[in-house]
């Protein structure tokens, strides 16, 4: 059974960083590629960042979230991070770490998704 646990999220003041965690089993994480989604009140979800986990290295970000957010992965420990420097009050959500298998030939779908972590920054 897959399980993806999320966590790290708090409150924080504008301009502070926090880094988010996410821990996989139940999968080959090296096979998977990783993603960070968010999701604001009221709003829908939108896509963060995400890193493939084959032997090629593929690397995405939201352009509005670039040179802010680093996203990373260890995985001889089946781990997902997610480094937010600068943060803004309009960062605030919850964030979703996802995984989907990484394909030879075109895309597949975030198919595991984790429980969500609260980020608050006020200002």
């Amino acid at each position: 059974q897959v399980q993806l646990v999320d966590s790290g999220g708090g409150l924080v003041q504008a301009g502070a960083s926090l880094r988010l965690s996410c821990t996989a089993s139940g999968l080959n994480f090296g096979a998977f590629t990783m993603g960070w989604f968010r999701q604001a009140p009221g709003k829908e979800r939108e896509f963060v960042a995400s890193l493939s986990g084959g032997r090629g290295v593929a690397i995405h970000y939201a352009d509005t979230l670039k040179g802010r957010f680093t996203i990373s992965r260890d995985n001889n420990k089946s781990t997902l991070y997610l480094q937010m420097n600068s943060l803004k009050p309009e960062d605030t959500a919850v964030y979703y770490c996802a995984a989907r298998p990484d394909v030879v030939f075109g895309t597949s779908t975030y198919r595991y998704w984790g429980q969500g972590t609260q980020v608050t920054v006020s200002s």
